[in-house]
């Protein structure tokens, strides 16, 4: 559990990586914005750093996906006045404290990072230090704004265990008890992990080669109620219950999406569609989808056209940041006794 003495505060990271689509949205996004009505301090990284650790996008293609991701969260809805938002580059105190966890963090810890395995494949020993080792800067990421909750998916628990190993290893290593907390992992919602929708075993993803197995944010409400209709499933109707959906994994995946973007659960939808068709449930899915997510793709066109205002919404996010991370690091230093910190 986090310590009394810090501050309720959350902090998440998006990659800027383009392409966001309903996955993204239903697992972070929408979370985020949900999040930041509530009486939460929110802060919300575009962790550009991260981005460049497989490979680089070009300036312009960097430049571009961060400006894509910060019209994609005011789209969606974040207000800039409620929460901190910026882009991670902007803010020195992240790669600060990231060396001296990099200190902190043992090698046997890292090995054991099963995304880095993932990523890393078979050329292990072609892969950037920056992959192998990001992990202490996604804990730097957190930890030098003391945050003691990160909604994150199933995928990133791991990640968090590890920066609160890094805290705890910190707090004794340097006699500083309770310095950094122990955040706690966000896992929630009904639609957490959304699949494809042209195979339910998959995670939906931009890196499918096949536009028909995801819904992008930028997409117009045609667009949308096409790929709801064309979506894969199997000759049977729903069930009756949630249990008999167990085996099918596309009919599931479209009565969780339902469920998220109702706000409801997967059990209610059941109660109220359980037995239709799929030519009854699609269009109603469709008409939904199209009126949680249609003004978005709108929306993010029109903060695109103003990449302006877009740089000055992340500069004065980024000074906010900083301004609770300085003092941090300030303190980190002390700590370790830094000539000059005090």
């Amino acid at each position: 559990m986090t310590d009394a003495q810090h501050a309720r505060r959350v902090f998440s990271g998006v990659q800027p990586t383009g392409d966001l689509h309903l996955g993204n949205y239903l697992g972070a996004v929408k979370r985020f914005v949900e999040m930041q009505n509530n009486d939460w301090e929110t802060i919300y990284c575009i962790v550009d750093l991260h981005a460049i650790t497989v490979s680089w996008p070009g300036r312009e293609g960097m430049t571009a996906a961060t400006r894509e991701l910060a019209a994609a969260f005011l789209a969606c809805g974040m207000d800039p006045e409620k929460s901190v938002l910026f882009n991670q580059s902007q803010v020195p105190a992240h790669t600060q404290l990231a060396w001296i966890f990099s200190c902190v963090a043992r090698l046997g810890w890292m090995n054991r990072m099963t995304q880095f395995k993932d990523k890393a494949g078979k050329n292990a020993e072609r892969s950037s230090l920056g992959l192998y080792a990001y992990p202490a800067l996604q804990a730097a990421d957190i930890l030098v704004y003391h945050a003691t909750h990160v909604p994150v998916g199933e995928d990133q628990r791991q990640h968090i265990e590890l920066t609160r190993d890094i805290a705890t290893k910190f707090n004794l290593d340097f006699g500083a008890e309770n310095f950094f907390p122990l955040p706690e992992p966000m896992i929630e919602g009904v639609a957490t992990r959304v699949m494809s929708l042209r195979d339910g075993s998959k995670k939906m993803s931009k890196s499918d080669p096949s536009d028909q197995s995801r819904i992008n944010l930028t997409d117009d409400a045609d667009t949308i109620a096409k790929k709801i209709r064309k979506a894969k499933t199997d000759p049977e109707p729903l069930s009756e219950t949630l249990e008999g959906l167990e085996e099918r994994p596309e009919a599931l995946n479209l009565v969780r999406i339902y469920a998220a973007l109702a706000e409801t659960t997967p059990e209610q939808v059941m109660a109220e569609h359980g037995g239709a068709s799929f030519s009854t449930f699609k269009p109603a899915l469709a008409d939904l989808a199209v009126a949680k997510l249609a003004h978005i793709g709108e929306e993010m066109r029109r903060y695109l056209a103003d990449p302006a205002e877009i740089d000055r919404v992340l500069g004065k996010g980024a000074e906010k940041a900083a301004a609770i991370a300085d003092p941090i690091l300030a303190r980190t230093y002390d700590i370790i006794g830094y000539v000059g910190s005090r």
